[in-house]
């Protein structure tokens, strides 16, 4: 008998998953609240950079995966896997979202099944929220009358080297059995699963990984401010220092971090550590702090670039490069380029952007959406590479390009390119 997977939440999390359940025979329900997504996954259009409509279409051909906004169709499920938002309100965690998928989850819960956490929260989240909130609702306790684990996610949208098959899939449950189920599910649909010793050992280590990677980001972004002012520049340093064979790892400078993972999820690390220890995350908090300064600091730079060519920027024309907050995907999730375009448009500048790969336009007053030609580089006081998309006519851009500042450090530098 085929069993019944139903993925609550669709997008850059549950869509890759649904998919993948979906191509190894399981009937997976593709749950979601917002209809524009379930029409469009309804016809096979992919809005999500990793999954293609072929691919999309060819499970809905087949009936493997049925998109829906209707509660019943999670009816009879026996596997239930949460992959909703967490943002953070006010700097404080939102579980909203998983909380309304508990109700939807816990509605249907019947002895034998198993539910399974994938959205990123803090330690404590699987066995004090949703664990409760299940028993609460269907008079069923996790451990004893069905199964209840934690898998983080590990998406990382656009690499083009690890997938969500490829990547080695952390697994938890609340007692052994669960343990077992959690892991036979994913076992079927990735390459390679890490068990972990509970939810809680989980959910440290996923957002111990995005904390890292936070820090360090923060780290060599601050050397960047620092080597500039001193007048040493830091791609050349990183590249030297890149070449100790251990000890070291290489992260490099940027406009900021974006995506729902780096800017908000240490947060909900130091959240819980502070209100459960009464103590704070200093090193989290001074991150998050250099690497929010950067999208003001890109506005100075340029800012100076404009001085120095005699071009103020109040009436400046910028053509911005990439609204995502990373290369070959259009997710602009609290993306850098979204606070460097709307601190160009107060300081009065007139700002174009070329993004094909953004399909849900930020709400920024005074954007122009524009195509990438030669005409437009021209009349551009400046170019701002924000994202680097490897689909844009860079020979174009150099060629044309009266100024050019390069955040991502994908052009040479030249009389007319500035690094950040």
């Amino acid at each position: 008998m085929t069993s019944k997977v139903v993925v609550v939440g669709q997008g850059y999390v549950g869509l890759p998953l649904a998919v993948a359940a979906a191509e190894r025979g399981y009937e997976v329900i593709g749950y979601d609240t917002d209809e524009f997504r379930v029409k469009k996954l309804a016809v096979g259009e992919s809005y999500v950079g990793d999954i293609t409509s072929e691919r999309l279409s060819a499970i809905l051909s087949r009936g493997k995966y049925q998109p829906t906004m209707a509660t019943n169709d999670l009816d009879g499920f026996d596997i239930a896997v949460i992959a909703v938002p967490t943002p953070m309100i006010d700097g404080v965690p939102d579980l909203s979202f998983i909380e309304s998928a508990g109700v939807a989850i816990g509605e249907r819960l019947r002895p034998g099944v198993t539910v399974i956490l994938e959205s990123t929260s803090f330690p404590g989240t699987t066995e004090d929220l949703l664990g409760p909130q299940l028993t609460k609702i269907s008079g069923l306790v996790p451990g004893e009358d069905f199964h209840l684990g934690y898998s983080p996610e590990r998406i990382d949208p656009g690499n083009p080297t690890w997938s969500f098959e490829t990547t080695p899939k952390v697994v938890s449950g609340v007692d052994a059995a669960s343990m077992e189920k959690v892991t036979a599910f994913y076992e079927s649909i990735v390459d390679e699963v890490v068990p972990a010793d509970s939810p809680r050992v989980a959910e440290l280590a996923k957002v111990l990984e995005n904390t890292f990677r936070h820090v360090n980001i923060a780290l060599v972004n601050e050397l960047a401010m620092h080597a500039e002012g001193l007048g040493i520049d830091v791609w050349k340093a990183l590249d030297v220092a890149a070449t100790k064979p251990f000890g070291f790892m290489r992260f490099t400078p940027g406009p900021g971090v974006g995506g729902h993972c780096l800017p908000v999820d240490p947060l909900y690390l130091s959240w819980k550590v502070e209100r459960a220890l009464s103590k704070p995350f200093r090193l989290v908090a001074l991150a998050d702090e250099l690497n929010n300064q950067m999208p003001e600091y890109v506005v100075r730079r340029l800012t100076r670039g404009l001085d120095r060519r005699r071009q103020t920027v109040t009436d400046a024309r910028i053509l911005v490069l990439g609204l995502a907050y990373k290369a070959d995907t259009g997710d602009i999730r609290e993306s850098p380029a979204l606070g460097i375009v709307s601190r160009l448009i107060e300081a009065g500048a007139s700002v174009r952007a070329v993004d094909h790969h953004v399909t849900e336009s930020p709400d920024i007053k005074g954007l122009v959406h524009t195509e990438l030609t030669t005409e437009e580089v021209e009349a551009a006081d400046a170019v701002l590479l924000v994202t680097d998309h490897s689909d844009v006519d860079y020979d174009l851009v150099v060629k044309s390009a009266r100024y050019i500042f390069d955040c991502r450090h994908h052009l040479a530098p030249s009389d007319r390119i500035e690094s950040l």
